[in-house]
């Protein structure tokens, strides 16, 4: 079954905003990471010190997250990051989906930043059965989860779902 024109238009509409989100997260996140592993040699280094604001501070730090999200699911063998590579890859191509058929550009947008990241994530796990990560921001002795700009690209467009989901109103003013 065919989709009506004015669908098939507004998910072209989508597809134009959301991809290029996808598109420039997953680009700044390979970028990133490349200049972390290559260009700062990180993985030697260690730990860079960037930032101090009397108890708080943002360093680069190198972590190899061989889990999901705050290090679960942890697993080292090739079987294991290939599962959740394949996972994340699946939700990837379900957001897109999802991304064709949203309702707002707000929404559309959101998804594009979440698919970026999780597909920049991916490429991490295929290539090194890993997710390279590198932001350390800490506060008075206590590091929050190191992250990278993956991660910052997910939970930014989870968030705006999550306000879109609670705030927006319906056309017509209810």
């Amino acid at each position: 079954m065919a989709m009506a024109p004015v669908a098939a238009s507004l998910a072209i509409g989508r597809l134009q905003l959301g991809l290029p989100i996808a598109l420039g997260i997953l680009a700044a996140d390979q970028a990133s990471k490349w200049y972390m592993l290559a260009g700062l040699n990180l993985p030697d280094v260690r730990n860079i010190p960037l930032l101090r604001l009397g108890p708080a501070g943002l360093d680069l730090t190198m972590v190899w997250n061989r889990g999901v999200t705050f290090g679960l699911l942890w697993g080292d063998s090739f079987a294991v990051q290939l599962l959740l590579a394949l996972a994340a890859a699946g939700i990837a191509l379900f957001l897109l989906r999802w991304m064709a058929r949203a309702e707002t550009a707000w929404v559309a947008a959101a998804l594009g930043s979440v698919i970026g990241g999780a597909i920049g994530n991916v490429i991490d796990r295929l290539r090194f059965g890993a997710v390279v990560d590198f932001v350390d921001v800490h506060l008075a002795g206590w590091h929050w989860y190191v992250f990278n700009l993956a991660d910052a690209g997910i939970v930014c467009g989870v968030a705006a779902l999550v306000a879109d989901a609670l705030f927006r109103r319906e056309p017509g003013g209810k």
